[in-house]
């Protein structure tokens, strides 16, 4: 038997589907207090000496919190090239603007130190606040677009069409999606500068990080009830075929009310991935009030997982509907790489994913402990 044929297709590509969900997931997570620092920082500190403070709660980590977004599009692009092809052409504005804030956030760390005037400093503290809250609210509206269904279709060689806008993304339903990603990296913000800090910064991070908790689990609430009244979904109709060669044209889709829950009725053991998200927001706002900053940052994690990993639950196994012609929308059976791809694939995720949560894991027990305002006066133990 070949080696990669111990593991069957269809095997493989229900593994790398979760496997993206994990990764998404990680960057939601791991990246996302750092970006809700960034969209804090103008808030909870109030002078210089705050503000640097809240900067180097994240200083030393961000780099590393942003290797998820790489592994990430590398799953997208190695295991699901037709995803990649659609997401990163139709998206390309949307992406360009995530790319700009994110390259011109570490930019924004250094300069900021380059020159001690106040205006100086200030002008680069809402640059910082620029490059939390962009890609916050643009990957919540690139999710509320999906959901809803993206404008391209394939001719059959493939070809992409796409006849979407930058501007036709902002619709209503994915701007409220995009409010949803902001608030709850704002609770997870709040509660990793909790955790951080001490005094008037972290009573600040305290309020606003509980504040966004209950915005949260509204936000998610409304979202579900107009994705259930007035969004519908996609099916497949015809058979599916899990072991094929990956082709989107060999298969018939519809739009139907009720599709995105359909899989909650079929399994309902399913209905705990959104609770997951709906709990972990709560908790983390009791355990913010509660002042209790360390399970408050499990939970409002364990919330974004559950609200993250709630999409791709509903969605199964659409990845990306069409909203134009619905029989080319990519599926988890239709759009992934090949067999030996995705095997070989997998071997190095095996081999590397737990070297760099080892890391990631030694980091953090490295760098644990308050950030201390007197430390960072003295010119002592500090990035930035």
């Amino acid at each position: 038997m070949i080696l990669h044929e111990l593991i069957s297709y269809d095997v493989l590509r229900l593994i790398w589907w979760l496997l993206l969900g994990i990764l998404l997931t990680g960057f939601a997570v791991m990246d996302g207090f750092d970006l809700g620092t960034n969209m804090l920082l103008p808030f909870v500190g109030r002078n210089d000496l705050e503000r640097r403070v809240v900067i180097n709660t994240v200083g030393p980590v961000w780099e590393g919190n942003q290797v998820w977004l790489i592994l990430g599009g590398g799953a997208i692009f190695a295991a699901w090239p037709h995803l990649y092809a659609v997401s990163f052409s139709g998206f390309y504005l949307a992406m360009f603007v995530i790319l700009s804030a994110l390259i011109l956030r570490p930019v924004a760390f250094k300069f900021r130190s380059k020159n001690e005037d106040p205006a100086w400093r200030t002008r680069w503290d809402w640059v910082l606040f620029f490059c939390g809250f962009v890609p916050a609210l643009i990957c919540g509206v690139a999710v509320g677009n999906v959901l809803q269904g993206v404008p391209f279709r394939l001719e059959d060689d493939m070809q992409i069409h796409y006849t979407g806008s930058f501007f036709g993304l902002l619709n209503p339903y994915a701007l409220l999606c995009g409010l949803l990603s902001v608030a709850m990296l704002v609770m997870h913000g709040g509660a990793w500068v909790l955790l951080k800090t001490e005094g008037a910064v972290a009573e600040r991070a305290r309020r606003f990080g509980s504040t966004a908790a209950l915005l949260t689990i509204v936000l998610y609430l409304l979202g579900g009830v107009l994705l259930y009244m007035f969004i519908g979904g996609y099916r497949i109709t015809s058979e599916v075929i899990t072991t094929g060669p990956s082709n989107p044209l060999a298969k018939t889709v519809e739009a139907h009310a009720g599709a995105w829950f359909a899989n909650y009725a079929s399994y309902p053991a399913l209905y705990l991935v959104p609770l997951v998200g709906l709990a972990g927001a709560a908790l983390a706002w009791v355990l913010l009030l509660a002042r209790k900053p360390l399970l408050a940052l499990i939970m409002s994690g364990l919330g974004i997982a559950g609200i993250v990993l709630s999409v791709g639950v509903s969605m199964f196994p659409m990845i990306l509907p069409s909203s134009i012609d619905p029989r080319v929308s990519l599926t988890v059976w239709d759009s992934s790489s090949s067999h030996m791809t995705l095997f070989i694939m997998l071997v190095c995720v095996i081999i590397f994913l737990p070297i760099i949560l080892a890391y990631t894991s030694w980091v953090y027990s490295i760098l644990r402990g308050k950030v201390n305002a007197d430390d960072i006066a003295q010119g002592r133990d500090h990035a930035y």
